[in-house]
């Protein structure tokens, strides 16, 4: 509740033909009708309905259109004739919530009696808003008219821009002409220095593209070599802003709990901002990638590399690759070695959903962990076996590394629904050999409430690091019982004399949509704060109540190794909506 004596503003105006108190508060805009009591005596009284909109919530103020303002007045003058007495005006427009996470621009217009108050309320109003150093003035904005099924320039003219325009934010806009474009123009020819953030319209593919650009413009500047695994990332502090117009839009699912550009836009212009995990991705000593959502090897690389062929299908071509991967039925041969996460960071099947205020996503690593982290670093392990690694042999139908739930409209759980978003760990799922029948029964509890982990051929654990080696054709792994930790969480492991005659030769890391040319890998999982490294920071969190973990109002700038990004699409031919 705020305290009276906070009002920075407080007027008698007239709204929807009825007289309001109007009080402005450093947090809250709030107003409550005023009604005349039938009896001279009692004077004036007011009703309990009291209004209330965040001022961080707000999106503009401005004094309302002639217009408008003219037919408002005609309007209430047959019912009340105010217009003689209110003949100024001024709209707020500010966000209404609605169901199933969905975000709306209403408006608000409030009448004046005289020209000065009007104007007083618009300008101390947007003083308030100026406060708030958290929302982007200037953005950069990548379309990509290709995604999904092929809508990003619509979505943006028609739903975007009206939004950022309404808002007084500037933009300007690229749409691309061919894979990698967005990246390529962000590591050499963008002028950062003009932008408060990057905005991309498009799909998973197209946000993995701009962190790409933007996380390497950044290292090539400040001398980081990103071909060492253990590099420490330079911040950047632009954000990346995400507008849904992919096939499946996961990151924006997962961190947003909905899939609608207008959401995303407003949350853009408020300012939110949600830390993200990104992973690093080695072979051999050299950089392939970063990931943050899903890294998988097995079934979903295939499904994957099938798509590629068949991309004139649209976003069908998912179904119809996935379908054809599960009559395949492919297993592959390999050893896993990870470096499991601290107890404090909670399980993969302990059931707490990533939401606003997470407890685990806002651990602080304590000094003595740094330290020994910091430690380890220096002290790499002779082999898998030393410094607490766990290694596991096997022949396996799929290899998924989740840094966060991969949620999506068909399956709203995701991979790994306690998945946190800034934890610094990632979920490694491991589904050996099985029969198809237990395989389907797997992929159907991604589409329900059970729990797909359940299951005697499914193992998860949460890792801060983790290699992989495929097997070769006829390779037997050495049975070094030092190798195998023993552990009541690892199931039986099959027999290590078998060879690898009946594995398919091997298959392909499926990188956030992304196909990497090698399968022998190191994946580091980086996070801000101390010896981690990097960290995303989204914008398009979400609100309390929803099962993603929402970053804090104002975090605009990344802290640490925090990369801050505001999404979406690149474009190649270029609009500027500047004036």
């Amino acid at each position: 509740m705020e305290n009276n004596n906070d009002k920075i503003i407080c007027s008698e105006l007239f709204q929807k033909h009825r007289k309001v108190e109007v009080v402005l508060y450093p947090a809250v805009l709030a107003w409550k009708e005023i009604e005349k009591s039938s009896k001279r005596s009692s004077g004036t009284c007011e009703s309990e309905h009291r209004q209330t909109v965040e001022v961080c919530e707000i999106v503009a103020v401005h004094k309302t259109e002639d217009e408008v303002d003219a037919q408002a007045r005609s309007h209430t003058k047959r019912i009340n004739q105010p217009s003689q007495q209110y003949p100024y005006a001024f709209t707020v427009s500010y966000v209404r919530k609605t169901r199933q996470h969905l975000w709306r621009c209403a408006d608000v217009t409030f009448h004046c009696a005289d020209q000065q108050i009007c104007e007083q309320w618009i300008q101390v109003t947007n003083e308030q808003l100026s406060i708030l150093t958290n929302r982007p003035k200037n953005l950069l904005v990548y379309i990509n008219p290709y995604g999904g099924k092929r809508r990003g320039e619509r979505i943006y003219e028609q739903k975007v821009a009206p939004v950022f325009r309404r808002a007084g934010i500037l933009t300007d806009v690229i749409v691309t002409e061919r894979a990698n474009h967005a990246r390529d123009h962000l590591k050499t020819e963008a002028n950062l220095d003009d932008y408060d953030g990057v905005v991309c319209v498009g799909g998973d593919g197209m946000f993995s593209e701009i962190l790409h650009g933007l996380v390497t413009r950044i290292q090539t500047d400040h001398g980081v070599d990103q071909n060492q695994p253990d590099a420490e990332l330079v911040p950047c502090s632009l954000r990346i802003g995400i507008i849904p117009a992919g096939s499946t839009d996961c990151i924006c699912f997962a961190t947003q709990g909905t899939n609608d550009p207008v959401t995303s836009a407003l949350h853009i212009v408020v300012g939110d901002s949600q830390p993200m995990d990104v992973c690093s991705v080695h072979h051999n000593g050299v950089f392939l990638k970063y990931s943050v959502s899903l890294l998988g090897y097995g079934f979903y690389g295939d499904v994957l590399a099938d798509s590629e062929r068949n991309r004139w299908l649209g976003p069908a071509r998912y179904d119809l690759s996935g379908f054809k991967t599960f009559l395949s039925h492919n297993h592959y041969g390999g050893t896993v070695s990870f470096l499991p996460a601290d107890d404090n960071v909670g399980h993969p099947r302990d059931k707490l959903q990533c939401r606003s205020g997470c407890r685990i996503c806002q651990h602080k690593p304590s000094s003595k962990d740094e330290h020994d982290e910091a430690s380890e670093e220096k002290e790499k392990p002779a082999d898998d076996s030393d410094r607490g690694w766990s290694v596991i042999h096997g022949k396996f139908i799929a290899i998924n590394s989740a840094s966060m739930s991969c949620a999506c409209p068909r399956s709203p759980k995701g991979l790994s629904p306690s998945a946190h978003l800034a934890d610094g760990t990632t979920d490694l799922i491991l589904v050996r050999k099985c029969s198809r029948l237990d395989f389907f029964k797997h992929l159907l509890r991604h589409t329900n409430n059970n729990d797909q982990f359940d299951h005697w051929f499914v193992e998860v654990h949460r890792v801060r690091k983790f290699r992989f080696q495929p097997w070769h054709h006829n390779f037997v792994p050495l049975e070094d019982a030092s190798e195998r930790p023993l552990s009541p969480d690892l199931s039986p492991i099959s027999s290590l004399q078998e060879t690898c005659d009946d594995c398919t030769a091997e298959s392909s890391w499926n990188c956030d949509g992304e196909i990497l040319h090698h399968t022998a890998i190191q994946v580091r999982e980086r996070s801000s704060g101390g010896s981690r490294d990097a960290r995303c920071g989204l914008v398009c969190p979400v609100p309390a109540d929803q099962a993603v973990c929402s970053g804090n109002r104002g975090a605009a700038r990344c802290r640490g190794g925090r990369v801050t990004t505001f999404v979406q699409r690149y474009v190649l031919k270029t609009k500027t909506e500047k004036e």
